[in-house]
C-alpha cells in the first residue's frame, strides 16, 4: 500500500508597501550616490539666505570619498541636530553656527503626541462625538453633517486621521439603523477627516513641518487654507449626503451593497451613550482653548490683517515658533490629565506612552532631514533647484502653483508620510516660489493639498484600507464611489492655489 502526498504550492507573499522609514531609508542612500553622479553647484545668496534667480554657477564640491560616506553615517544625526557653519555653508554635529537639524519639529511631534494621547485617556473626545451622534440619530443629513464637520475640524488643527478607525463600530450600526448603507459611514469618515486633513490650517504634522522646512511661519497662508477648507468641506458634506439620500430612497442604488441584517433596524445602534461628565466637559474645553491658544500665538496678525507682508507685528503678536509650541502642548498634556484627575502614575505613563507613539513620525522627520543635509553637504541641491527652475520658468503665478500641486501627488504616493514628504520637498519646492514672486505659502498649501488629496483613495494608507475593512466595504467599491469627488476637488484646488498665487 503506498500512501500519495500532494505538495501544496507555496503560499505566495503579499507585497505590501514598505513603510515610510524604510521608504526614507532607500532614498537616502539613493540621494548619496547621486551625489556623485550631479554636478555641485550654488546660486548667490541675498541678506535673507534666499537664492538669488539668475545666479546659478557650479563650483566644486570639495568633498572626498570618505567626507561623503561620514555625512551618509551620520545623517540621521544631522537631521536632527546637525550645525550649519555660516562659512562653509556645511552641516555637521560639531560644527557652530545656526540649527540645519529638525530638533525643535522633533520635539514638537512629540510633545503633541503626549497631549493627543492624554486627551483620548480621558474619554472626553470619543464620548464627545458618541453623544453628538446618538442625539442626531433620528436626522439623518443633520448626523453625517456633524460627524463630518466634526471630523473636519479635528483633521485641519491636528491631523485627526488614524484616531478615526476607532468610531466605525458607533457609525456603521448608526447609518444602517437610519436607512443607510456602509458606504455612506465610510464616507462620512474617511472623507469628513480626510478633507480637514487636506485642507490643513494649522496641522501640525502637515502645515506645521511643510512651514518649517519652508522656512515660514506656521500662521503664514492661513486665510487662503480657511477659506479653502470651508469650501471644500461643505462640497464634500453635501456629496455624502446627497448618495446617502439616494441609497435611502432606492436601496438598489447602494455602491457597497449590503451584508445580511444590514437591513434590519440595529437596537445597538439606538443604545444611549452616556452622559458627559463635568470632568468630560472641562477636558473638551480646555482642548479647544489650547487649539485656540495655538492658532492665535502663531498668526502673523499685522500681516495677515493688512495685507502687507512686511507690515510692523501688533505688540500682542506672540511669533511663537517650534519650540515654544513644543513646550505648550507638554504644558496642556498636564494641565488636561491635572483637570481629569487621572493620578500622577497614570498621568506620567501617558504622557511617555504618547510620546512613544509618535517617535515614529518624529524620526521619519530627522531622516527626511538627514537626506537634505546631504545634498547641502555634496552642493548639488541648487543644482536640482535650477533643473526645476528652467522647468516653470516663463510660466505665470497661476500655472506655476497649479505645477507645484501636480508635482507633489506621486511624491505623496511614494512618501506616504506627510512629514517626510514635506521635510524631503520643501528645501527645494519652496525657493522655487522666491523665482516665480509667489508666497512660500502658496507653496505650502499646494504641496498639503496634494498630499491630502492623494491619502483620501491611495491604498497604502492605514486610515483608508483600515477604514474600508472595518466597515466590511469592498476597496475597489470604494474608489467607485469617490472618483467623480476626486475629480472635482482635484478642480477646485487647482482653482484655489491659483487664485492664491495670483493674489500673493
Amino acid at each position: 500500500m503506498t500512501t500519495q502526498t500532494t505538495e501544496q504550492p507555496p503560499a505566495r507573499r503579499k507585497f505590501t508597501f514598505p513603510s515610510a522609514l524604510t521608504v526614507l531609508a532607500v532614498v537616502t542612500i539613493g540621494v548619496w550616490l547621486l551625489a556623485f553622479l550631479i554636478p555641485s553647484g550654488q546660486y548667490d545668496r541675498n541678506g535673507d539666505g534666499a537664492p538669488v534667480e539668475g545666479t546659478y554657477h557650479r563650483v566644486p564640491s570639495g568633498q572626498s570619498f570618505v567626507d561623503r560616506l561620514n555625512d551618509l553615517f551620520l545623517s540621521p544625526v544631522n537631521g536632527l541636530y546637525g550645525i550649519q557653519d555660516p562659512k562653509t555653508s556645511l552641516v555637521g554635529p560639531d560644527n557652530s553656527g545656526d540649527l540645519y537639524g529638525s530638533a525643535g519639529v522633533f520635539l514638537f511631534v512629540l510633545a503633541i503626541g503626549a497631549f493627543i494621547t492624554v486627551v483620548f485617556a480621558t474619554g472626553a473626545l470619543d464620548r464627545g462625538i458618541g453623544r453628538l451622534a446618538h442625539r442626531l440619530r433620528d436626522r439623518g443629513a443633520l448626523l453625517i453633517a456633524g460627524v463630518m464637520v466634526v471630523f473636519s475640524v479635528l483633521g485641519t488643527v491636528e491631523g485627526f486621521a488614524e484616531e478615526t478607525l476607532g468610531f466605525y463600530g458607533l457609525i456603521v450600526p448608526l447609518m444602517l439603523a437610519l436607512g443607510y448603507d456602509r458606504m455612506t459611514a465610510v464616507g462620512a469618515i474617511i472623507l469628513g477627516a480626510g478633507i480637514g486633513v487636506l485642507c490643513s490650517t494649522v496641522n501640525p504634522f502637515a502645515t506645521g513641518v511643510a512651514s518649517s522646512a519652508a522656512d515660514i511661519s506656521l500662521g503664514d497662508g492661513i486665510a487662503l487654507r480657511f477659506v479653502m477648507w470651508v469650501v471644500l468641506t461643505g462640497v464634500t458634506v453635501a456629496y455624502v449626503i446627497r448618495y446617502a439620500r439616494r441609497v435611502r430612497k432606492n436601496p438598489g442604488r447602494s455602491i457597497s451593497g449590503f451584508l445580511p441584517g444590514d437591513r434590519e433596524t440595529s437596537d445597538a445602534a439606538r443604545t444611549e451613550v452616556p452622559e458627559l461628565t463635568g470632568l468630560h466637559k472641562a477636558v473638551l474645553v480646555v482642548t479647544a482653548l489650547v487649539f485656540a491658544f495655538m492658532i492665535f500665538s502663531v498668526v502673523p496678525w499685522a500681516s495677515a490683517l493688512t495685507g502687507d507682508a512686511d507690515a510692523t507685528p501688533y505688540g500682542f503678536e506672540l511669533d511663537w515658533s517650534f519650540p515654544q509650541l513644543a513646550a505648550l502642548f507638554l504644558c496642556a498634556a498636564v494641565l488636561v490629565g491635572l483637570v481629569a484627575r487621572l493620578g500622577e502614575q497614570k498621568l506620567s505613563s501617558t504622557i511617555i506612552q504618547g510620546a512613544a507613539d509618535f517617535i515614529s513620525p518624529a524620526l521619519v522627520i530627522l531622516l527626511a532631514r538627514g537626506v537634505t543635509v546631504i545634498m547641502n553637504n555634496s552642493k548639488i541641491t541648487d543644482t536640482v533647484l535650477h533643473a526645476i527652475e528652467g522647468v516653470v520658468e516663463g510660466t505665470s503665478s497661476a500655472i506655476f502653483a497649479i505645477i507645484i500641486f501636480v508635482v507633489n501627488l506621486p511624491l505623496a504616493f511614494l512618501i506616504p508620510s506627510t512629514s517626510g514628504h514635506a521635510t524631503l520637498a520643501m528645501p527645494i519646492l519652496a525657493p522655487l516660489a522666491d523665482f516665480a514672486g509667489v508666497s512660500r505659502a502658496v507653496v505650502v498649501t499646494a504641496w498639503q493639498a496634494a498630499s491630502g488629496w492623494m491619502n483620501l483613495w491611495v491604498p497604502t494608507t492605514a486610515v483608508t484600507i483600515g477604514g474600508v475593512a472595518l466597515a466590511k466595504v469592498g476597496y475597489d467599491k470604494y474608489l467607485r464611489f469617490v472618483w467623480p469627488l476626486l475629480a472635482l476637488l482635484f478642480l477646485l484646488i487647482c482653482a484655489f492655489v491659483a487664485l492664491g498665487a495670483a493674489f500673493t
